[in-house]
């Protein structure tokens, strides 16, 4: 019985490092601490699309860092803290660490190249001034104003909206838990009926698949940085699962 009272206590320590960035990470950005040369931490450090004059290329990583709310925030670290502890003792710190990571970047990764479509489409609809004008002024009105005609404004926020969060990476974590331990059983909030974990992901990916087609007005959600970490992790597992299968897999 461990006596100190943590609640970092007994986690290995890829996730409990991963938990307490990513908490540091949030409170730095909702204290504006991180808010310097006149652009908040989230221009600097959110995944913008690779056109944007906010892009830079370390927010491939650092996105995953960066979290929309409490709740976002919350969601995803509880994620982790449920699932990634058993991969991490069964693979490994450095195998566990190198997933997350490769998951969140290739989540991010076919995101943008996702938003590449929707923004040469959008190119195409509109005058090349219009175009233009977005790209000089579009990050500096984002949060303020929106332009009257509304292809601008899509356009505008495919460019400089970034995008944040692990979930990428967690839903990564979520495939390789269920490819893992297929039939743990886990008790999902708000139904609280046991589902293994083979069925879970499953369902998860099977909202998201149905979200990406909906495409439901205001909603701000990546779901396709969802799917993208499902697939990239899933080709890391079937990489793992041929070269050591005897090794990490019952």
């Amino acid at each position: 019985m461990n006596g100190t009272g943590s609640p970092f206590a007994g986690l290995p320590v890829v996730v409990k490092n991963l938990l307490i960035i990513n908490v540091i990470m949030f409170l730095v950005m909702y204290t504006g601490l991180g808010d310097f040369a006149g652009r908040y931490m989230v221009d600097w450090l959110g995944l913008h699309y690779f056109a944007s004059p906010l892009f830079e290329p370390w927010q491939l990583v650092t996105h995953m860092f960066m979290h929309g709310g409490l709740g976002h925030l919350a969601l995803n670290m509880i994620g982790l803290f449920m699932l990634g502890p058993p991969l991490e003792y069964r693979w490994g710190s450095q195998r566990f660490l190198t997933y997350y990571m490769v998951t969140g970047v290739g989540a991010g990764l076919l995101y943008a190249a996702a938003q590449w479509f929707s923004y040469h489409d959008l190119v195409s609809m509109l005058s090349p001034e219009q175009v233009e004008a977005v790209h000089r002024q579009g990050h500096e009105i984002l949060r303020t104003h929106r332009y009257t005609d509304p292809l601008m404004d899509q356009l505008n926020t495919v460019l400089n909206r970034p995008m944040v969060g692990a979930s990428g990476a967690l839903y990564g974590v979520l495939l390789a838990f269920g490819m893992t331990f297929p039939n743990v059983e886990l008790m999902v909030f708000p139904i609280f009926i046991p589902i293994k974990a083979r069925y879970f992901v499953w369902i998860l990916g099977g909202i998201a698949l149905i979200m990406i087609y909906v495409n439901a007005e205001g909603d701000n959600v990546a779901h396709l940085a969802h799917l993208g970490g499902m697939l990239v992790g899933w080709v890391i597992l079937r990489y793992w699962r041929w070269r050591d299968r005897d090794r990490y897999w019952s």
